[in-house]
């Protein structure tokens, strides 16, 4: 049983493969064979030394985006049997503090997470806690199933914009979280998606999973280009999917009268962003940040098992354990959109 160890941002080598040992499983743990982890923008975060939404102790196997077979359960496990495909909601709450009883776990102040804070899907088998396990359909491929992690969080995020049927969205940023927020938008009754994305190959995807329109910011106004598509009215609601604090003050300027901007990228730590309060003021938006994916996982399961969704075509890649460290810097690169590491391979 190897595990790719993350030994720290601050080492020559960042990945060691090892041989792991697990101990008898406790009454209500869960044994899985990992057949697929995704490649995180918190991981490249973590690979940089930079923060997630939880601190990082090396030696420690990441991977919090992971599906797998159950291969041995604990002796009082009830909700998964061994043969059972899951797919793992990493996040665990104290359900002590205040966020946690003020109903806002997810900004639990002691938030601890599989494949951050204890080893994860960078391994051939893992072990994590039953109640963390979601069954899904076993003709669902692994590989979209692992994707069950960032769309239980984009569910959080699309929450957050209180779109309603018939309104325009700016989706900006095509990358994996982009591509999954198009199609929840559509879902939720968007009436026009409109994408703005530098990259050729992401502007493709997006028109295929449901965008109505693809802007290349670079060489297009986007302003303009938002005016002329929406016959001057301007977007109801943008979701900014960066990570740049130039393009989280670019999403408020795009928001229309009345407009919703959720910023849901994970920024730079000290990432800030001059604030256009006449704007805010004037036409009274709302502005608001998401993190993680509190009570979302069983929704993103149910839209998965469903085949609602198309996320397939969003893997575009794909590695084994050795490979870990390529992994990383593939899924930063700009000619990705969501990396896969197969640990079985």
């Amino acid at each position: 049983m190897r595990g790719a160890y993350f030994l720290g941002a601050d080492k020559e080598k960042k990945f060691e493969v090892r041989d792991m040992e697990f101990k008898e499983l406790e009454p209500h743990q869960v044994m899985i064979q990992n057949m697929a982890a995704g490649i995180c923008g918190t991981d490249v975060h973590i690979y940089h030394g930079e923060k997630g939404s939880a601190d990082v102790t090396p030696p420690v196997v990441l991977g919090h985006e992971y599906s797998g077979v159950v291969t041995a359960v604990g002796s009082e496990v009830t909700e998964v049997a061994v043969g059972d495909h899951v797919t793992l909601d990493p996040n665990m709450y104290c359900g002590k503090c205040r966020p946690c009883r003020m109903g806002k776990k997810q900004n639990c102040e002691h938030l601890f997470a599989l494949g951050v804070n204890v080893d994860g899907g960078f391994s051939e088998y893992s072990v994590a806690p039953e109640d963390q396990c979601y069954k899904l359909n076993k003709d669902v491929p692994f590989d979209v199933a692992a994707m069950a992690e960032p769309l239980a969080c984009a569910i959080h995020g699309i929450d957050r914009t209180d779109i309603i049927p018939g309104q325009t969205v700016l989706v900006i940023g095509g990358g994996a979280i982009g591509q999954l927020m198009i199609q929840l938008a559509k879902l939720k009754g968007a009436s026009t998606v409109i994408l703005s994305e530098p990259i050729e190959m992401r502007r493709k995807i997006g028109l295929s999973v449901g965008a109505d329109v693809a802007v290349d910011p670079i060489h297009e106004d986007l302003a303009q280009a938002i005016l002329q598509i929406t016959g001057n009215e301007g977007t109801d609601c943008v979701i900014e999917c960066v990570g740049n604090p130039k393009i989280a003050q670019q999403a408020i300027e795009m928001a229309g009268a009345g407009g919703t901007v959720v910023l849901f990228s994970v920024p730079p730590v000290e990432g800030t962003a001059p604030l256009p309060l006449f704007d805010v003021y004037k036409k009274e938006l709302t502005v608001r940040g998401s993190i993680i994916n509190p009570d979302t996982h069983q929704r993103a399961v149910n839209l998965i098992n469903s085949g609602r969704l198309e996320i397939e075509k969003l893997i575009t890649h794909h590695y084994d354990l050795e490979h870990l460290e390529d992994a990383i810097l593939m899924q930063m690169s700009s000619e990705s959109i969501k990396v896969v590491v197969h640990p079985q391979d």
